[in-house]
């Protein structure tokens, strides 16, 4: 419990079998001819199981295997995170609590400023005057009460335009570092958790992004079963993944609200119930695991940055990660 996690290099099915040393282009040679645009996510996984089997392939799967300890879950502290990180991550380098958070006197201010703006507008309108200044007053009147009515069932409307409106304070390429960093993260802890890539395009930010199956069993039948303990904790570390490594470089992430939204949204397929307590405990376990799976594998996350800016494939990210 609570021990450093270190590389690991063989998945249940290697452990007799001897990995054959091979260069990114050898790996790639491999990964390339692979299928990931299926869907099918137990074929995906069939396909990375015979390779590691045959020892082409050894990390796949090395999180999740019977001799690592990487996903077995414990409870974690705020303080236990902050010390068995370093100091990097915590709280508020998670984006929880920091100051980018917008609080209720962000709200109460947002809506005085509704409120004055509203006012401002009501006046103009009735110098106006005639049947255009009523209506245009009548609508201006309406905006605090919109605004309100909005805040109240959906607070994360409000939120979100806060925080647009204080801008990133990030260059452009501040901002796309940030990014790449960010799916690297995801695509290196999802692939050490064996987990199948679900889809893999380049999005509105002009570089990849990454999403994958919460299980290797995803067929049309199975794809809203309930997910197992182990599931949920995979999930958990590929979720933080993210802000983790946006953290270890920036101190703080600013990517990771949808990546806690989903996850949140997965802890309510949990065979077992997950209170919010449990959740609070799962997130912070997934954020130290997902830390150390980064930190066992440094020098290939920094290549799969590079990977990702280049906007390099899924076979020649895998090769990335599998190559010497």
């Amino acid at each position: 419990m609570g021990k450093e996690i270190v590389e690991t290099s063989k998945s249940t099915a290697t452990i007799a079998t001897p990995v054959k040393t091979k260069t990114e282009a050898e790996i790639l040679e491999i990964t390339s001819k692979l299928d990931y645009t299926s869907g099918n996510a137990s074929t995906q996984a069939k396909q990375f199981d015979d390779l590691v089997t045959s020892g082409d392939l050894s990390l796949w799967k090395s999180a999740s295997s019977p001799t690592s300890t990487a996903l077995r879950t414990f409870p974690v502290t705020l303080n236990f995170l902050e010390s068995r990180s370093d100091g990097k991550i915590t709280a508020k380098a998670l984006g929880v609590g920091g100051e980018d958070d917008v609080s209720l006197d962000d709200f109460k201010m947002s809506l005085l400023y509704v409120t004055i703006a509203s006012s401002i507008g009501a006046v103009i309108s009735l110098v106006v005057g005639g049947n255009i200044g009523s209506t245009l007053c009548y609508l201006f009147a309406l905006i605090p009460i919109v605004f309100v009515g909005i805040g109240s069932s959906a607070p994360g409307i409000i939120a979100a335009g806060i925080q647009a409106t204080r801008g990133s304070g990030d260059d452009e390429s501040t901002r796309n570092d940030r990014i790449c960093r960010h799916e690297a993260g995801h695509f290196l802890c999802g692939y050490l958790c064996g987990l199948p890539v679900k889809n893999y395009e380049i999005t509105e930010t002009g570089f990849p992004c990454v999403e994958f199956h919460p299980s290797t069993d995803m067929s049309a039948v199975s794809a809203q079963r309930e997910l197992s303990r182990e599931e949920i904790a995979a999930m958990s570390v590929v979720a933080l993944s993210g802000s983790v490594a946006e953290a270890l470089k920036y101190e703080e992430a600013k990517g990771g609200q949808n990546d806690l939204i989903e996850l949140e949204g997965l802890f309510g397929r949990s065979k077992e119930f997950i209170g919010a307590a449990k959740q609070q405990d799962l997130t912070r376990w997934g954020a130290l695991a997902a830390y150390q799976l980064i930190k066992a594998n440094m020098e290939k996350y920094e290549k799969l940055v590079q990977a990702f800016k280049e906007k390099k494939s899924v076979a020649e990210c895998i090769a990335v990660v599998e190559g010497n």
